[in-house]
């Protein structure tokens, strides 16, 4: 196994996670922000029709493709009458900002400031309904000394995972060959077995330690591929530090 030239990282519950993740706190917050309330909606309604409407939207994206949150919260907005202080965007950011401030994964910090100085590049990949401004946002305020030469948001470019033209996107914005880059993610069928397909060498990082909807979702599902599987980003360290001769992957 060979040092990579580039990893690239999944973001939710691999870099960062949202603890205490509250949508009603979210509309009760942005809703001070409301000019405009025709019919006198409480958070609670707001955030009824907005569930309601998602587990529409969620069909499409079970295809494979994204829809921005702009759009989403734009209908919403207008198809309620609702109309604020403040435009799309900032709204995005109060909404966001107040569902979950978000946090670290642990000792992701370590690994990323291990990976910068071994030279090694970086980049992310995320599957996300909030813009990649507002994500970009949020990973420079929470990871100041991170080295990512691109955030690529599932919102801004149509795709999600594990569908192969983001990953494909990410290689060509590298100028890397699908071989010279690992790519690390918590799903087993949007990042590991996502990457794989396009040769990435995945790593299936699986951290016990926090809440994530995916092992409920993914219970029982194991990658059918060679990955490399770890449990704290520690172990990618011990990996990458000259072990990794050592490192037998995971295959079928």
């Amino acid at each position: 196994m060979k040092t990579p030239k580039m990893i690239l990282f999944d973001c939710g519950n691999t870099l960062l996670c949202e603890p205490g993740l509250d949508f009603l706190r979210g509309y009760e917050a942005l809703m001070r922000y409301a000019v405009k309330n025709p019919q006198n909606l409480t958070p609670e309604q707001i955030k009824e029709f907005s569930t309601g409407l998602f587990q529409q939207k969620q069909t499409v994206r079970d295809l494979g493709f994204e829809i921005h949150g702009w759009q989403f919260n734009r209908f919403v907005y207008e198809y309620l009458g609702i109309e604020f202080s403040v435009s799309i965007p900032e709204a995005e950011k109060i909404l966001w900002d107040n569902v979950s401030t978000g946090a670290l994964m642990p000792n992701v910090e370590n690994m990323l400031d291990y990976i910068n100085a071994k030279g090694i590049r970086s980049g992310v990949i995320s599957n996300i309904g909030w813009s990649g401004a507002a994500l970009t946002e949020r990973i420079n305020q929470l990871l100041p000394r991170n080295r990512f030469e691109f955030i690529i948001a599932s919102s801004d470019y149509m795709f999600r995972k594990p569908r192969p033209l983001l990953f494909e996107l990410a290689l060509k914005k590298a100028g890397l060959d699908a071989e010279d880059v690992w790519y690390c993610g918590d799903s087993v069928v949007n990042d590991v077995e996502g990457s794989a397909a396009v040769g990435i060498f995945p790593v299936w990082y699986e951290d016990k330690t926090k809440d994530n909807p995916w092992r409920e979702q993914e219970k029982g599902i194991v990658p059918t591929c060679e990955h490399l599987h770890i449990h704290d980003w520690d172990e990618l360290i011990r990996v990458l530090g000259g072990l990794s001769d050592n490192v037998k992957t995971d295959c079928p």
